[in-house]
């Protein structure tokens, strides 16, 4: 009997609303440098997590013990919770918006490759990569590999009729190098991630050449000079506008944080950007492969979509739950997430962008008299207000529509809604570039952003050389 069966068989007759979530995660992660494997972790992560929903209070308990008796206790520890917080808040109604409940059992492309590896294979490509790169010039300090794979699989039964499995693979691949000339250091990276197989990551567009493209970069902003400050006109490459849609926008439209007073509150209909710019998050991504974010349904059971954030510069809809969906009147986005099954489902996004537009990048180049192509997305932050303050490793400066130097790292700062109302060109070249690592809020969770190129205008902080 496979754990929906068993989920299935044991949410029957139960009182309210409850929600069975089974999740195994097999996880494997490398780093290798000097030519070794420095650190090598394996993990395997199972149980269920229950919610109960009872007079409208949310009750939760979860086990790592997948016996039918053990979640039946867990059942009865998640209804008691709900009801003993229902009488301390008093009894109110909640209503939960159904929406698309997934039946799918769905098994994602490369899930049996990347399970029918062997440890070995993964290692041996993950040290070369490091040995190539490190063998690269004779400026190379530091070079390193970091492999890191999710084998996801979950069962999710609601009572009010979602019963759905999947099986997903994401792993993803970051190097990173420093180069030394006199004392003087620069750092460089690229990485990517995908829902899908080994076969799948090493097509990756950003994977292209990776070890030749580090190496030239790093080695060269040896001699870079930093570029100047001030509020200027740029060109952000995809990994950049995923930055600035991720963590400056999405997080301000995601339902919970509207209703905590983000900038977003209140706004739907509103102009927040140009006329060129439309923005999504997408479960079901369909423009150009290789995301790292795709899932069928989320933690709720809800079939994922692809939810249009902002339509044509007006502001179209925020990211929801059931719960958030009913309270704002619309249907539920399929944005509820949990990284493991001891957490709670929380709104997050999946993989977010603009939408190709019309022009081309050779001509937005072209057209431009003075101002920087921005590459190299960084680390950073942002708040609930848009406000934003991003580090990139790199730029190009643009000078009478030509592309003449390599300058070194930049920050970047501004309110996201200002700065998408600057935009004056989107290209249509289009590309997933945020796959690794993960986006925190409480609890981790793999996410992917992206995007086309796109002109606008920014504040750049630079320094004297």
């Amino acid at each position: 009997m496979s754990m929906k069966d068993i989920l299935q068989h044991l949410i029957q007759r139960q009182p309210g609303y409850l929600e069975l979530r089974w999740h195994k995660r097999t996880s494997n992660s490398f780093l290798a440098t000097k030519g070794r494997v420095d650190v090598a972790n394996h993990s395997i992560t199972e149980g269920v997590g229950v919610r109960a929903l009872i007079n409208g209070a949310w009750g939760f308990a979860a086990t790592s013990d997948i016996s039918e008796a053990a979640i039946k206790r867990a059942i009865e520890q998640a209804n008691a919770n709900a009801t003993l917080l229902a009488k301390a808040r008093g009894a109110h109604a909640m209503e939960l918006r159904k929406g698309k409940l997934s039946t799918k059992d769905f098994i994602g492309e490369g899930f049996a490759e990347l399970q029918g590896m062997s440890i070995a294979d993964k290692l041996g490509k993950v040290i070369d990569l490091e040995h190539q790169l490190a063998k690269s010039s004779s400026r190379m300090h530091t070079a390193r590999a970091r492999y890191t794979e999710y084998l996801e699989e979950k069962a999710i039964v609601t009572s009010d009729g979602a019963s759905c499995s999947m099986k997903i693979a994401q792993p993803e691949l970051s190097l990173s190098a420093i180069a030394e000339k006199d004392g003087q250091r620069a750092t460089g990276s690229r990485g990517a991630g995908v829902s899908g197989g080994w076969t799948c990551l090493f097509k990756h567009p950003t994977l292209d050449h990776v070890v030749d493209e580090i190496a030239r970069t790093t080695v060269d902003l040896l001699d870079a000079k930093y570029p100047e400050g001030g509020r200027k006109k740029v060109i952000m490459a995809p990994a950049v506008v995923g930055l600035l849609c991720h963590e400056a926008i999405g997080h301000t439209v995601e339902a919970d944080f509207v209703k905590a007073g983000s900038i977003a509150a209140g706004k739907i209909g509103q102009m927040v950007a140009s006329p060129l710019v439309t923005m999504a998050d997408s479960g079901t991504e369909n423009i150009a492969g290789y995301a790292v974010g795709n899932l069928p349904f989320d933690d709720e059971g809800i079939e994922t979509e692809n939810t249009v954030i902002i339509k044509d510069g007006k502001l179209a809809s925020y990211l929801h739950n059931r719960e958030t969906a009913a309270e704002f009147n619309v249907a539920p986005t399929g944005n509820a997430r949990a990284w493991l099954f001891s957490d709670e489902p929380l709104i997050r996004m999946r993989n977010t962008y603009i939408v190709p537009g019309t022009s081309k990048l050779a001509d937005m180049i072209s057209s431009l008299d003075d101002g920087y192509l921005i590459e190299g997305a960084g680390s950073g932050q942002a708040d609930s207000n848009g406000e934003f303050m991003f580090g990139c490793s790199h730029v190009w400066e643009i000078k009478n529509g030509k592309k003449t130097r390599l300058l070194r790292e930049a920050t970047l700062s501004g309110i996201a809604f200002d700065v998408l109302k600057t935009v004056d060109a989107v290209s249509s070249e289009f590309q997933w570039d945020l796959g690794t690592g993960h986006c925190g809020k409480g609890q981790p969770a793999k996410v992917d952003a992206g995007g086309p190129y796109v002109r606008c205008e920014i504040n750049i902080g630079g320094r004297q050389s």
